[in-house]
């Protein structure tokens, strides 16, 4: 027994549960997991558990591009919101930054573009990288078990695209899919020439199944993937010397006289000033909307990951893409509290580990597409009430991590997967020994702004990779292809940016679009204080902010 009243960090009563799931194990590891649902059952599970499909947690855009489209209400808060700035305050003849290439986001898809737009012959000291927080800070050094890429001998290219399109509920825009797959195996090569050391033995790589895939495809560092290959990436753009301005999120595209993207409006964090960057080309490359909270989910997301490129675009007149889909994460941490809403990775599961409930009792095949399963752990919690409930409330299922020493021997935990026995150790829970308390938790924006195979979108000069873009993925994710994603479409998009701008000559700046959009918000009826891009998420009570707000 802990100082804190838990036994080896868990709460007594959790304990009479965990000993039922040790006490099914074995039979559990010789009767093999239950089988894969029927297209039909994974049908019928996602209508009756999925939160993408409850009705109330959604509605159609009122202005804008894609008015009518329905999508959540976090996000339409968003998109008709005012500006955080007033366009006719801010003065354009002044232009802080002159660039041929400007790439809004410094993870991976925006240091991928501004190493291919200078591969594209553009001069480094003609490109800018301006990220919100510091560069790498972001989901994409975070990602954690792996990347997908079609190499294997009895794989293909084409079946890796039939796994994306049917994960996707074939909503996916089918040029989108091809790029992807197409681009994997060279992607995978050049991450090698840069120092990426993948997991290997005798020379070949390592290689695993995901939720939804037909073959093992799956590339890992460990699950230090995230880290492994971005750190990479930023090296080799380091090296080359591109420019790269922190804490300097954008708030604004500027277009010029014919409506063709211009630079774009910046914001210092650190001084409460704005920049003018004047540009020939712009990549949009500011990831997803975690940490907006869908339907008050928790989430793996890094801090910064409030769709301000989504508000941005949009504003300026880029059309979006499948933004009624959000990807759950089936395995978010429910327990504990200090840690809720982090990634316990798919990889625990493709190693398996599997979910059971408080019983012991499997009931669901542990690699179904990322919302099937979570549809079958939110059902199993909450309609067959069949979960554990955590001191402060949350329900959750079990992953019986032990299962994976049981199946590879011991010490395979600690050799492949650290960080995952590390979060938990932290907490005096020893994943090897004890299963861990799981819940799923808002990982990934499935749409975006919508580009065609080469990044770019309806706006002319610009482009845009990587969490912010959609069409790639349709209705659902499949594990391992947002590492790729943001690589094949930073690429393109970084490629595609470099070109436009040794043809492109900006005519003017303008922030005329904002001033209509404002009109467009006046006619449809619209009455909010809301402003947006949110740019930092603000986690404090209601009353305290009130508070703060009187002060000021």
């Amino acid at each position: 027994m802990s100082k804190k009243g838990l036994i080896n960090g868990y709460p007594a009563y959790m304990r009479e549960s965990i000993e039922k799931v040790n006490a099914t194990r074995a039979r559990r590891l010789k009767e093999g997991p239950p089988p894969p649902m029927t297209p039909e059952e994974r049908e019928a599970i996602l209508k009756r558990s999925h939160p993408d499909y409850k009705p109330e947690g959604k509605r159609k855009l009122a202005v804008g591009p894609s008015a009518g489209e329905p999508v959540p209400h976090e996000v339409a808060d968003l998109l008709e919101a005012h500006p955080v700035i007033d366009p006719k305050g801010i003065d354009l003849s002044r232009v802080d930054y002159d660039v041929d290439v400007l790439v809004i986001g410094g993870g991976g898809a925006g240091t991928v573009a501004a190493i291919f737009a200078h591969e594209e012959g553009i001069p480094v000291d003609r490109i800018l990288i301006v990220t919100k927080l510091r560069h790498g800070d972001c989901n994409s050094i975070m990602a954690q078990g792996g990347i997908q890429a079609a190499d294997r001998p009895n794989d293909s290219p084409a079946i890796h695209y039939i796994d994306v399109m049917g994960g996707g509920h074939y909503a996916n825009k089918p040029e989108l899919v091809r790029a992807l797959v197409t681009d994997g195996p060279w992607i995978i090569r050049w991450h090698e020439e840069m120092g990426v050391m993948y997991d290997k033995v005798d020379g070949r790589y390592v290689e695993a199944h995901g939720g939804g895939t037909s073959r093992m495809r799956m590339h890992s560092a460990k699950d230090y993937t995230g880290k492994e290959t971005f750190n990479a990436i930023r090296d080799e753009a380091r090296n080359r010397g591109i420019p790269v301005l922190e804490f300097f999120p954008a708030v604004e595209l500027l277009l010029d006289e014919r409506g063709h993207a211009a630079g774009a409006v910046l914001y210092n964090i650190e001084t409460d000033e704005y920049r003018i960057v004047r540009a020939k080309a712009t990549v949009l490359a500011t990831g997803g909307f975690g940490r907006v909270h869908i339907q008050g989910f928790p989430t793996t997301n890094h801090y910064g990951a409030t769709a301000d490129g989504l508000v941005m675009a949009y504003r300026a007149g880029a059309n979006i893409i499948d933004m009624d889909s959000v990807q759950y994460h089936p395995t978010g941490v429910a327990y504990p509290a200090a840690i809720l809403g982090q990634l316990a990775t798919e990889k625990l599961r493709n190693q398996g580990a599997m979910p059971v409930n408080r019983d012991g009792e499997a009931f669901v095949f542990p690699l179904e597409p990322r919302d099937v399963e979570s549809a079958a752990i939110i059902e199993e919690c909450w309609v067959k009430n069949k979960g554990i409930e955590t001191p402060s409330g949350i329900r959750g299922v079990w992953l019986d991590t032990p299962m994976i020493e049981a199946i590879h021997g011991k010490g395979a935990i600690k050799k492949s997967l650290a960080a995952m026995w590390t979060m938990w150790h932290r907490h005096d829970i020893d994943i090897t020994v004890d299963p861990v308390l799981v819940y799923p938790t808002l990982h990934y924006q499935n749409g975006g702004v919508e580009i065609d195979a080469n990044g770019a979108t309806r706006i002319p000069g610009l482009f845009a990779g990587g969490e912010c873009e959609g069409g790639v993925h349709g209705k659902n994710r499949l594990m391992g292809n947002s590492q790729l994603d943001y690589n094949v479409f930073g690429r393109r998009a970084g490629i595609s940016a470099g070109r436009w701008a040794k043809k492109a000559k900006p005519k003017g700046l303008s922030l005329r679009h904002v001033i209509e959009y404002e009109k467009a918000l006046d006619k449809a009826g619209i009455k909010t204080d809301r402003r947006a891009p949110l740019i930092l998420p603000d986690y404090r009570p209601e009353d305290v902010r009130k508070r703060h707000l009187e002060v000021i």
